[in-house]
């Protein structure tokens, strides 16, 4: 982060937002906004559409909404497109996923019709569970990175746009760890020339966008702007970047429960989360290879709040199990169950029992909306490189080599809201609270 934001340009002229992956999440995104736009419907769970943020000591009573307090772009700004492996424009992909009320639907109808997808970059290494047929032909990955930033300058001088973001809302690709042609740009952008069968399409992806100087955010448990070569891209490019995986439902949970559990010094000796689910993600992540992407993201944020290091007797056995499967009947209505052990005093045992019905892309589309106005006000205040303070949005969140991530939401909400205050030029806040009391917290 600059040490002094300046000026943050004015968010003047179209954003696009652009999501690989035009299923699901994006649709119900897509539904939401436009319904919010005719009045409809309110953005629920939007923190840049509802949140208020406080500003200065207690004793001013003082606070905004956040989209008066910093210039993020309007609703009635944002042109959405992206890419997918099927054809389906936005209200077919609704349509099949069967989370956005039909009656609401209809209303916008017209308006999603118009929304086709452009070809996505595919490899079935990657994706074993699906099978691409909008898809883009190539001979090197170098040239499918080209082809994709010929979509993007395509898609903003065909719609007016002055600027654009891109969101990975596709599925998770097969865990493919970080290996020798990640390690430096050079060393990728060879790999791209040689097609080396590491580098996966959402990499490719996140190259064709910072190359492109177009913020990206990784919103699944996939390596791609993970990678030290792209983020040494987004660096020399001058571009913002954030990551990894939405947090929208079992995991939210396990970011609000545990800390409480560790503030309380209460003991926890096992937790084992269990989900069904039943939509396109749940059948990409029935394959082994998919879903250990997936349990990389969701195990460390547990392992990282409840740290054995930090406190061995509290933690140090700590039994953390992760099972997700694909239930065809729920469809987008996951279903998550949690059972914690719990150790309280004199050693006495007791437990918690969560059972989560909730909608995968109802949660994760405010997040989605969110996490590209953000990085778009970060990208216009000259940010570069990755953008922790996102953080709060992320399963895994992506932070500097050397610095240990923050998973709390709690304090994930206040580095947001700190950055925010900085941005706008305002005392950022410790909650510490002192100067009510006679005590100078200078």
């Amino acid at each position: 982060m600059n040490s002094k934001i300046e000026n943050i340009q004015a968010a003047n002229g179209k954003l696009a937002i652009l999501t690989p992956g035009m299923g699901a999440v994006t649709s119900t995104l897509i539904a939401g906004v436009l319904a919010t736009k005719k009045g409809l419907n309110k953005p629920i769970g939007s923190l840049t559409q509802m949140g208020k943020i406080r500003l200065g000591k207690r004793s001013d009573n003082r606070s905004k909404l956040i989209k008066d307090l910093v210039p993020l772009a309007n609703l009635e700004d944002i042109v959405f497109g992206g890419w997918d492996i099927f054809h389906d424009n936005a209200y077919e992909a609704a349509i099949k996923a069967k989370v956005v009320d039909r009656f609401l639907l209809e209303q916008v109808r017209v308006e999603m019709e118009n929304i086709q997808p452009m070809s996505g970059v595919f490899d079935e290494r990657y994706i074993k569970n699906l099978k691409g047929e909008n898809v883009k032909k190539f001979k090197t990955k170098m040239e499918a990175s080209e082809l994709l930033i010929k979509d993007i300058r395509n898609f903003l001088k065909t719609n007016n746009c002055s600027r654009a973001v891109i969101v990975w809302c596709a599925s998770t690709e097969a865990y493919n760890p970080i290996q020798n042609v990640h390690l430096n740009l050079k060393a990728f952008e060879e790999g791209l020339r040689n097609n080396d069968p590491a580098i996966s399409p959402s990499q490719i992806y996140a190259y064709a966008a910072i190359k492109e100087r177009v913020p990206y955010v990784n919103g699944s448990p996939n390596i791609s702007v993970e990678i030290p070569a792209l983020q040494e891209l987004a660096m020399e490019m001058a571009v913002a970047i954030s990551g990894s995986d939405f947090k929208t439902g079992q995991t939210l949970m396990k970011t609000i429960i545990a800390p409480g559990l560790k503030n309380r010094l209460l003991g926890v000796e096992g937790w084992f989360s269990t989900n069904i689910l039943g939509n396109r993600d749940g059948l990409v992540l029935d394959d082994p290879e998919s879903f250990r992407s997936k349990e990389v993201s969701k195990g460390g944020v547990l392992e990282d709040i409840l740290s054995k290091e930090e406190y061995p007797d509290l933690y140090g056995n700590l039994f953390h199990k992760i099972r997700i499967e694909y239930y065809p009947p729920r469809g987008d209505n996951k279903e998550g169950w949690d059972n914690i052990d719990i150790v309280g005093w004199l050693g006495e045992k007791m437990q918690i029992k969560i059972d989560f019905l909730c909608k995968d892309s109802i949660l994760a589309a405010p997040i989605v909306l969110d996490l590209a106005l953000f990085v778009d006000l970060a990208q216009r205040a000259g940010m570069r490189g990755i953008q922790e303070w996102l953080g709060f949005y992320l399963k895994a969140p992506l932070t500097k080599p050397g610095i240990k991530a923050v998973n709390d939401l709690s304090l994930q909400l206040l580095k947001l809201e700190n950055t925010l205050r900085f941005f706008a030029k305002e005392e950022l806040i410790n909650h510490l609270g002192l100067t009510h009391y006679g005590v100078d917290e200078e």
